[in-house]
């Protein structure tokens, strides 16, 4: 079902030119958005896009850590893992592509320019911000809020996601099916989850077999991806969060006995000490981060010429290590099925695995772990 809904996409976006009205849907003519097209305002909705980065990410949830609230903090960084993971295993299995010209493409940013390496449908940022700004909703409803407080920060909520949707038009990044997709795929997974995190959270903090349970499901998520027609940065990204996630999980289990309740968000901190605290937690976990990649750069690399000794495995790299650059082609068997014009690589069971995945898992478990473990006994050492 989903190649053929694939292959429609494609076909609608090259080949149906037969009405303005189905051009607009598939992204084969300028959207509406970009016929307003100014740099300021390139550089402002560029700005939006950036609320649903990993550098995003990277800063916002360790505060929340850091600062008090440790639940929210949790579930948010599950189901960030989740979305990004079921956004980009729907996009390497459609595999449609970008909205083709006349379409302008705005890349204002890196991280704009790494995500236009990716395929178009569904709209992850639209997920992303659809799931993220919900469930802050949804938490902010079950405490004790004032009406008013509430019902501001929904309004500000709803402004912020409906300009980073229109954004992805207006920057020509997709087509109004791939977010109206997002949309639908990002509504159903923040109905599911409100439906289980409290189930979810218990499990994490009290649960038994925790670690070893994220462990295996980290492990078969890698394994379970698919793989698209071309390579892209998908994969890299739910590596990342995959290990963020683990380590976050690993971390909790360990210390949530003794991690500060959420009562220390109401200590009255000065702001110079909340600067100094994220200062020193960021510090902290990337330099985590990267002492285990450099660890790990060493250690796997070993282990695995140990497995391919014993047992026989095909191991390269593509970047860390560089012994074991190999070309991607090399040794890789692959059929290919077309139908309707659009073609799907099935890669066998003895394609080399990359190494890189496991460094890259690693240095985020490392990282997550770093967060919720290491950056408190850091704080306690300072007296912070």
């Amino acid at each position: 079902m989903l190649l053929c809904f694939r292959v429609l996409v494609i076909h609608s976006r090259f080949h149906s030119k037969d009405t303005a009205g189905f051009e607009l849907i598939s992204g084969s003519c300028p959207p509406y958005f970009q016929k307003y097209r100014h740099p300021q305002l390139d550089y402002f909705v560029g700005v939006l896009a950036t609320l649903v980065s990993t550098e995003f990410y990277s800063l916002v949830l360790p505060l929340l850590f850091w600062h008090g609230q440790t639940k929210l903090a949790r579930q948010l960084t599950l189901l960030m893992a989740t979305c990004i993971y079921v956004g980009n295993c729907v996009k390497d299995v459609v595999c449609a592509p970008r909205p083709p010209p006349p379409v302008h493409r705005v890349v204002s940013s890196g991280t704009e320019e790494t995500s236009a390496e990716e395929y178009g449908l569904p709209s992850s940022h639209t997920i992303n911000i659809i799931c993220f700004a919900g469930y802050v909703l949804h938490y902010l409803n079950g405490q004790l809020v004032e009406p008013r407080a509430f019902a501001t920060t929904a309004v500000l909520f709803t402004i912020v996601v409906l300009l980073v949707i229109s954004g992805r038009l207006y920057l020509g990044m997709h087509s109004p099916i791939d977010v109206l997709a997002g949309c639908t795929i990002g509504t159903v997974l923040l109905l599911c989850w409100c439906c289980i995190d409290e189930y979810l959270d218990a499990y994490v903090t009290s649960g038994e077999n925790v670690v070893t349970f994220w462990a295996a499901i980290a492990i078969l998520a890698l394994y379970a991806y698919p793989t698209p027609e071309s390579p892209t940065p998908s994969f890299e990204y739910h590596t990342a969060f995959n290990g963020v996630a683990f380590g976050i999980v690993s971390g909790v289990r360990r210390t949530f006995s003794h991690y500060p309740s959420e009562l220390a968000s109401e200590l009255p901190l000065a702001p110079a000490h909340i600067g100094l605290k994220t200062a020193l937690g960021i510090v902290t976990i990337f330099a985590a981060k990267e002492g285990s990649k450099y660890l790990a750069t060493i250690f796997l690399p070993f282990l695995c010429s140990l497995l391919e000794t014993l047992f026989g495995f095909r191991f390269r790299s593509t970047s860390y290590v560089k012994s074991m650059r190999k070309g991607v082609e090399d040794g890789t068997k692959a059929s290919v099925e077309k139908f309707g014009g659009a073609t799907k690589t099935f890669c066998k069971i003895d394609d080399p695995m990359d190494v890189d995945t496991g460094i890259r898992s690693v240095q985020y478990a490392t990282m997550g772990w770093a967060v919720v473990e290491l950056v408190p006994c850091v704080f306690s050492l300072f007296a912070l």
